[in-house]
């Protein structure tokens, strides 16, 4: 069965550049640069033997991580399938098991598989350098083939369908955010180790060794700790990459399995336009307003404005500082707890905005709760990059990373600070917005104070109930560094139960004042 598979796999290679001499030109070019690419490849990689087995483990569990990151996110951006599917094989009767080996074997008869193997086949020359590194080595190398190419497969096959569908646009965007949540950290601390100095390799060291416990980095660090002669966390890592390839080969068998006995969904686009965010998220009250929430932060001027205002905020606060005599570093940690309270905060009218489209919400008797969940769900898919990739680039500007566990625990509390205090506040004082279609900068007339005490309201008092983490990260800075660790746990844990609470009490306000909030969305 494997050598037919690959033998059909080899077919449709060769039948992809047939026929045309300009096709089979263009091959001929192409096998000779990738030919170049792994003899460069191989070399490079080979020639850690050379440098002490630390740094070796170090670069290697970085490079294979990010292969690895590669192999779980760049199918599904990019739509690819693999031309031999499962589906195509569902009337032969062949074995589960025996059809998920095949394929699995096949797909390494590509180009991304040829440069996966001479990286793994590099390393295995990397680490020759004792008969239990090499021996680690040469499993490892293996284990990593077969987890990178059961990633890219599970991620072809259970993805396909939806990125096949009207979702696709929807779907590779989140997929995107995740590639933005995942990679822009690690870039960013690499580019702020001071290289110039030895503990930039210390620096790096230490992070290489937090990830070569993860499912991503052991594969690849275990040949190098035998190097180095720690044996017991060789085999640690060793088993950790065995159990990953293991649950990974049960989910491809499963996904197999269930496509050679499920009919294909047929998908009929020609006359339908794509409902978006409608398609991706559950047809239930949260997930439909969440939907319409989305839409209308991508499309609406009025939050548009707001999302485009929110990172200017900030920097027209650090030249006055900076003309009073502040010092310039700690400025560096201002921006980001800045922004995530104003995110937060920009939910405080949000019911405003939907002006007399709001009464369908009451009309239809959707609960306070799922009104409350859904408006905030722009903010949040905003607010976690923000936080991570935000709270990289202050700690790297800041120039010590022992503060990334405060700015991660200050800015987590005022954003979900705000979230939840703006939850209530929409619901219960509400105050007239810019009408949709009018300009975002026109401001209805209104009298009363209710505005005005609503924005304050809105910005205080998450401020006010971040104060304990805003203190202890004080006292990191102040030369307690135990308390920066307090201040992550205290904001984090603070800032959930004010959302929580915000938006359980925004719910039932806006269950009990439904006949003012259509008074009001008809009057306005």
């Amino acid at each position: 069965m494997v050598a037919q598979l690959l033998r059909l796999r080899l077919d449709l290679g060769y039948g992809a550049v047939r026929g045309r001499v300009w096709r089979i030109a263009g091959a001929i070019v192409a096998g000779i640069a990738l030919i170049i690419v792994l003899w460069w490849l191989f070399g490079a990689i080979a020639s850690l033997a050379d440098i002490r087995p630390e740094n070796a483990r170090s670069l290697l569990v970085v490079i294979g991580s990010f292969s690895l990151l590669g192999y779980l996110t760049v199918p599904a951006m990019l739509g690819i399938r693999d031309p031999i599917d499962p589906r195509a094989f569902a009337l032969y009767g062949i074995a589960e098991w025996k059809l998920a080996a095949g394929l699995l074997a096949a797909s390494l008869v590509s180009v991304p598989g040829l440069i996966l193997i001479a990286l793994c086949a590099a390393t295995i020359a990397t680490w020759a350098r004792g008969g239990l590194s090499a021996t680690i080595a040469v499993v490892c190398a293996a284990l990593a083939v077969i987890t990178c190419t059961l990633l890219a497969r599970i991620v072809e096959l259970g993805a396909g369908a939806a990125l096949l569908s009207r979702r696709s646009r929807e779907i590779r965007l989140v997929f995107l955010l995740l590639i933005l949540v995942l990679i822009a950290p690690a870039i960013i601390f690499v580019l702020g180790i001071d290289w110039s100095s030895g503990s930039g390799l210390v620096e790096f060291g230490r992070a290489a060794g937090v990830v070569s416990w993860t499912p991503f980095g052991a594969v690849w660090a275990a040949p190098g700790d035998a190097a180095a002669g720690n044996v017991a966390g060789a085999l640690l890592k060793t088993l950790i990459a065995l159990a990953t390839a293991a649950v990974l080969y049960l989910i491809w068998w499963s996904l197999v399995a269930k496509t050679v006995h499920t009919a294909p969904q047929a998908i009929h686009e020609g006359n339908f336009g794509s409902l978006g965010w409608f398609d991706v998220l559950p047809a239930r009250a949260a997930g439909v307003i969440a939907a319409r929430s989305l839409s209308y932060w991508g499309r609406d001027a009025r939050y548009i404005v707001s999302i485009l205002i929110i990172p200017v905020l900030p920097f027209l606060l650090i030249p006055p500082l900076l003309i009073a005599g502040v010092p310039a570093q700690p400025l560096a940690l201002v921006p980001l707890p800045v922004m995530c309270l104003f995110l937060g905060w920009s939910l405080h009218n949000d019911l405003a905005f939907d002006s007399s489209a709001v009464w369908l919400h009451v009309a239809s008797g959707v609960k306070g709760s799922a009104d409350r969940l859904g408006r905030i769900v722009p903010t949040v898919l905003l607010g976690i990059p923000l936080l991570v990739i935000g709270a990289m680039i202050s700690t790297a500007f800041f120039g010590s990373w022992a503060v990334l566990p405060a700015m991660f625990g200050v800015s987590c509390a005022l954003l979900l600070n705000a979230i939840g205090i703006s939850s209530y506040l929409s619901a219960t004082s509400p105050y007239p917005a810019a009408a949709p279609g009018d300009s975002p900068f026109q401001q209805p007339q209104s009298t009363g104070s209710r505005g005005g005490f609503s924005q304050a309201l809105g910005l205080i008092l998450p401020v006010l109930l971040a104060l304990p983490a805003i203190f202890f990260a004080g006292l990191g800075l102040a030369g307690q560094p135990d308390a920066y660790l307090l201040s992550l746990l205290i904001g984090v844990g603070t800032g959930l139960v004010v959302l929580v609470a915000g938006v359980w009490a925004g719910g039932r306000a806006f269950d009990r004042r439904g006949p003012e909030i259509i008074e009001f969305a008809t009057s306005h």
